[in-house]
């Protein structure tokens, strides 16, 4: 009984420690945050400047985002428009091609070669 319980211990020990919880780590998060709940002016004042300063910065961030964006497409809209202009290009060399087999195929629909020495 006593080797049950001994047993039953160690086996439990791992799902005890892993289930423990972490200690917890104090985080400064950047975000807007509330400044009417402060109560004196300079506290206020700094809050408010936090969060200008957050604001800065995201428009900032999603600005060069959106300018990376924007130039990506304008490279990808480039490339169609060579694609595009070349195309053409590659129509009337394949219809030169298929006129060109049309011309050498056509002379043995029309009927056999004449035949040599004869009249």
């Amino acid at each position: 009984m006593m080797v049950m319980r001994l047993v039953l211990a160690i086996g439990l020990l791992p799902v005890c420690w892993a289930a423990r919880p972490a200690p917890a780590v104090a985080q400064d998060v950047p975000g807007i945050e509330i400044c009417t709940v402060e109560k004196t002016m300079e506290r206020r004042t700094s809050c408010l400047q936090s969060n200008v300063d957050f604001l800065q910065k995201t428009i900032t961030k999603l600005s060069v985002d959106h300018q990376q964006k924007i130039d990506a497409a304008n490279r990808q809209i480039e490339a169609l428009k060579a694609t595009v202009s070349s195309l053409p290009k590659s129509l009337q060399e394949l219809q030169a091609q298929k006129k060109a087999a049309d011309n050498v195929a056509q002379p043995a629909k029309d009927g056999p070669p004449p035949r040599e020495g004869t009249k």
